[in-house]
């Protein structure tokens, strides 16, 4: 009988995998041009980041605080999100959300473009090395096809199918949004700020894939924003009225500013003299601009296919 593709991902399941896949084991180190180093590893994940991870990719977790709190082990943590995207054939998308480059910015930061990306490179292709010597006795390997993260027996051809849409509605939008708002409830605004740039890189995506289209670069909303704006004709109607088309110019405001306090202030990134304070009506402001962008942007995709 052959073995399915997904079921593979299981072999990505060892405690020394998991190990690597969320910072804790550490190889050699890397030196830029000016001396400084930084250590071949990927960027350590903590409870409460694994939590705010499950949680984007649909399986909600929460973390807790204090003498009586019952947290399960950070590898426990991901061995179940790990669980839950073979369940629905999104693996490789965690894989690709760990190796994202933005994962790497606290780490890599300080230094010229050139240099941030030939370490993202050389780290990243060593971890894989890494993961591969663990799955080489056993005839596989972890290989990467374009975007997607494939395991497969060592040589063989795989072929990628394009994953279904992931279904975004207004319900979709209103949930990841309340969840959004009730981290601002209990003051954790970084956790609200990362969820509200997620639910507009979805939603951004889903609208690029609802075109038959790849979206140009999942780790950038203003890049993804501009594919939609083109692919969707978006106001370039020279008779769409004055005050509209103003009022609309506000949403590239909205997008960029989501994006920048999403690399400034997140939870994705540690504290840093860089890093502003945020009280509880900005993140509040966020939730709701992006639930308002989001909602808006799907109406544009329900217009164009005449959809319910």
């Amino acid at each position: 009988m052959k073995v399915k593709e997904t079921n593979l991902y299981e072999l990505l399941k060892t405690k020394e995998i998991i190990a690597i896949l969320n910072g804790d084991k550490k190889y050699s180190t890397y030196e830029f041009g000016d001396g400084s180093t930084v250590p071949i590893a990927m960027p350590y994940l903590s409870g409460p980041d694994l939590c705010g991870v499950s949680t984007l990719f649909g399986l909600p977790m929460s973390y807790s605080w204090g003498k009586d709190a019952k947290n399960l082990s950070r590898c426990q943590y991901l061995d179940n999100l790990m669980k839950y995207c073979m369940k629905h054939n999104r693996c490789s998308d965690l894989l690709a959300y760990l190796f994202g480059k933005e994962q790497f910015a606290k780490m890599l930061s300080g230094h010229g473009v050139d240099e941030i990306n030939a370490a993202y490179r050389h780290i990243t292709t060593e971890i894989i090395q890494e993961i591969n010597g663990m799955l080489y006795f056993g005839g596989n390997e972890l290989t990467v096809i374009g975007n997607r993260f494939i395991v497969r027996a060592i040589g063989s051809k795989v072929e990628v199918q394009v994953p279904q849409i992931k279904s975004i509605d207004r319900e979709y939008i209103k949930s990841i949004s309340g969840r959004a708002m009730q981290d601002v409830e209990q003051q954790n605004f970084d956790s609200a700020i990362t969820k509200s740039r997620t639910l507009l890189e979805e939603t951004f995506c889903y609208l690029i894939e609802k075109k038959d289209e790849t979206p140009s670069d999942s780790g950038d909303i203003g890049k993804l924003y501009k594919q939609v704006r083109t692919l969707y004709n978006m106001h370039t109607d020279g008779n769409t009225d004055r005050r509209i088309k103003t009022l609309l110019s506000g949403l590239n405001n909205i997008v960029s500013a989501i994006a920048e306090m999403r690399n400034k202030d997140s939870d994705a990134h540690g504290v840093g003299s860089n890093r502003i304070h945020i009280d509880e009506h900005h993140a509040r402001l966020f939730v709701n601009s992006a639930m308002t962008m989001a909602d808006f942007i799907l109406s544009v995709e329900i217009k164009a296919n005449n959809t319910p």
